[in-house]
Parts: structure tokens; C-alpha cells; sequence
């Protein structure tokens, strides 16, 4: 592991030093004080850095706390841009149903109309499944990111950038736990199918079409999405604890597949604001009939707190039955996100931490106590 991060290191790094940005505080929020003590005791805990934004009865209330860059000094911001993870696959899921809408393709489509024969002779459940089951994660298909071979590869060449096809062959021959539709098992590579279907159907590459029909459409543009645009030099650097020795490295050219449809988004708090609120509070995206598919939710998934839906969570299940919210989470190697409505209250709430949370590591109880302490303190 040593070896392959002093290699790594000798090599010209994709996303250089972070740079700061400016921000221009607003009016004050009643709540100021202590919104901002929550996310000031989690980096005195250890967390690198944390933006967050939150839309209560009050307005909106925006801050930051700890580094983007420890190296170099730089203060997390509001406006600081941060990988977002997971929360690309409802920006995706989002796509895929404006050109249901338009007829590019069907929600009740098998795979097979759309995907070649491999990878569909080569990846169990693929060849019996649909569209709506890669949406709502009722697939079954192995996930590429819970194979062990795929971050051997990653630590072995961090900066890779990957291929569809070279992704799934870590899950060919995998076998799946049940048949589509017998059951909720939240897999990356089904938005990774996902992006393969869109490009086959349209022509066109996902990823302009994610800009053309949601990003540029919605004024985002503190949105990227990693492999496809360029990103500017606010994005903050990503850490974990990769040695488990309580001692954060820097993994942010990590690579972990980006830009295939299950993750590359990076974002900031505010265009993650526009892009929830646009979608589930306001609904100007889809159309009724769209959003009341899109906001069906199945049984829940294993032992988790969350529902899912076509691309989005109802999630927060363990609070109080009026507190929870329609949204999605972002866990990677360096980055963690959350992008969250709450219906009954109407609050909104967005945050990125430039620390990862998919593995465990000494520092992934503070993260899960700060989502907590968060949301308890919006409540009150």
C-alpha cells in the first residue's frame, strides 16, 4: 500500500491544490449560532471540512467549518465545490425519465432491447431485468464497488479513468442474491447500465444530455461532472483514514469510476438546493404522472432507514413518522453528501464533507453522529 501511494504521488495529480473561494454571508439566520456550532464541533472532532446549507422556517442559513485543503490551508466554504458521490444517480435517474417522458425509451423496457450481448450474457439477472429495476435498485446484479478486485485496482491506479465495459468485467459471472424484482439491493452498477442505456437509446452521450436537459436548464453552474467537464479549481481535496491508524490521507485523484452514471457529480451546497427543490418540492422537472412513479417506494432495503424509489431515497425513517424526506446520499472514498427534502416541514438541507464514509475507519462515527445532531437541531 506504501508503494503504491508514493508512486501514485510522483505523478502530476488531475485536481491540483484547492483554491478559495468567495462567498458573501447574507442576513443573518436565527439559528446562525448554532448551526454553526454543530458543524464547528465535528471538525474539532476530526472532520476535515464541512459546507452545509439548510432552508428552515427562517430562510435559508449557509456555513462551513475545517479545511478543503489541509496542505495548503484553504478554508472550507459555501461556495467550495465537493464530490458529491452518490448523489449523481438522481441527477441521472432524473435524465432518464425526462426522455422516458420524451419517448427515447421505456421505463418497462427489458435491458435487452437496449444493451449488447455483452455484458448481458456475462452478468447474472442482466438479460431478464428492466429499466425501471435498474432505477429502483430491484436488479440484483453484483456491485461493481463492493468487489474487492475493484479497489486493488483503484489503489493500483488511482487516476484511471474507467470504461463502462472495463467496470462491469469485476462483477461477470457474480451471482446475484434473488431474482429481479424479489427484493431491494442498492447496486452502482445498475446506474452504471443505466448511463449505458441512455447513450444506446439517444445516441448521444449521458453526459452532455445531463447538462443540456438538467444542469444548464436549472442555471447550475457550479455543477461538473467529473470525466466529462472540466472542473475548477474550488473543489476541495478528499481525505480518509486509508492506513486505519488514524492518520487522514489525501485520496482525492482516487478514482473510484466516476462519470459512468453511479457517481462523479461535484457540486456545491447551492446547486444541490436548486436541483432537490426543482425536482421534489417544486416539480418542475418531470411531469405528475413521472414524479408519482418516480416517488413510489419499495420495502425497504435490508436493515436500512430508507425506502427507494426511481433514483431517490424516502429516507429518515428512524425519526419521528412526519420527519422524513425525499432525497439521496453521496459516500465515497474521500467525499460524503446529502441532498434532502422534508415534506411535512418543507426544509431543505444539503451538505458536503470532504471525508469518506463508505468504508469504515475510526472517523465514520462522527460522520453518522453529525447527520444526526444536524437534523435534530433543524427540528427544533
Amino acid at each position: 500500500m506504501a508503494a503504491l501511494l508514493l508512486h501514485f504521488s510522483c505523478r502530476k495529480p488531475e485536481i491540483g491544490h484547492s483554491e478559495n473561494c468567495t462567498y458573501t454571508p447574507g442576513t443573518a439566520h436565527p439559528k446562525a449560532a448554532v448551526y454553526q456550532s454543530v458543524l464547528d464541533k465535528y471538525t474539532s472532532n476530526g472532520l476535515p471540512g464541512i459546507s452545509a446549507l439548510i432552508r428552515d422556517e427562517d430562510g435559508v442559513w449557509v456555513g462551513a467549518s475545517g479545511k478543503a485543503d489541509i496542505g495548503k490551508h484553504v478554508d472550507m466554504s459555501p461556495c467550495t465545490v465537493s464530490k458529491a458521490a452518490s448523489l449523481t444517480k438522481t441527477y441521472i435517474a432524473t435524465l432518464a425519465l425526462k426522455l422516458v417522458e420524451e419517448g427515447k425509451f421505456g421505463l418497462d423496457d427489458p435491458l435487452a432491447k437496449w444493451l449488447p450481448e455483452k455484458p448481458l450474457s456475462k452478468l447474472k439477472n442482466a438479460n431478464i431485468s428492466t429499466v425501471r429495476q435498474l432505477l429502483n435498485h430491484t436488479t440484483r446484479i453484483a456491485d461493481v464497488i463492493e468487489d474487492e478486485g475493484f479497489y486493488l485496482a483503484v489503489l493500483n491506479n488511482p487516476a484511471k479513468k474507467w470504461s463502462p465495459e472495463a467496470l462491469l468485467e469485476f462483477v461477470y459471472g457474480d451471482d446475484p442474491v434473488f431474482a429481479p424484482g424479489g427484493g431491494v439491493s442498492y447496486s452502482n452498477t445498475n446506474f452504471l447500465l443505466l448511463a449505458m442505456v441512455i447513450n444506446r437509446a439517444t445516441g448521444q452521450d449521458h453526459s452532455q444530455l445531463l447538462r443540456e436537459k438538467v444542469l444548464v436548464p436549472l442555471a447550475l453552474d457550479q455543477s461538473f461532472y467529473y470525466g466529462h467537464d472540466d472542473l475548477p479549481g474550488n473543489v476541495a481535496q478528499g481525505y480518509f483514514d486509508l492506513y486505519n491508524n488514524q492518520t487522514i490521507v489525501n485520496v482525492t485523484n482516487f478514482n473510484t469510476g466516476s462519470g459512468n452514471g453511479y457517481g462523479g457529480l461535484y457540486s456545491n451546497v447551492f446547486d444541490l438546493q436548486t436541483f432537490i427543490e426543482a425536482l421534489v418540492r417544486d416539480k418542475t422537472l418531470l411531469s405528475a404522472g413521472t414524479m408519482d412513479q418516480m416517488l413510489t417506494f419499495g420495502e425497504p432495503e435490508g436493515a436500512t432507514n430508507k425506502r427507494l424509489g426511481l433514483g431517490i431515497f424516502k429516507d429518515f425513517l428512524e425519526r419521528a413518522p412526519d420527519q422524513f424526506a425525499y432525497g439521496h446520499l453521496g459516500r465515497d472514498l474521500g467525499y460524503t453528501a446529502d441532498m434532502y427534502w422534508f415534506p411535512n416541514q418543507d426544509f431543505t438541507m444539503t451538505y458536503l464533507i470532504n471525508y469518506g464514509s463508505d468504508a469504515k475507519s475510526e472517523l465514520r462515527q462522527q460522520f453518522y453522529d453529525f447527520r444526526k445532531e444536524i437534523v435534530d437541531v433543524m427540528m427544533e
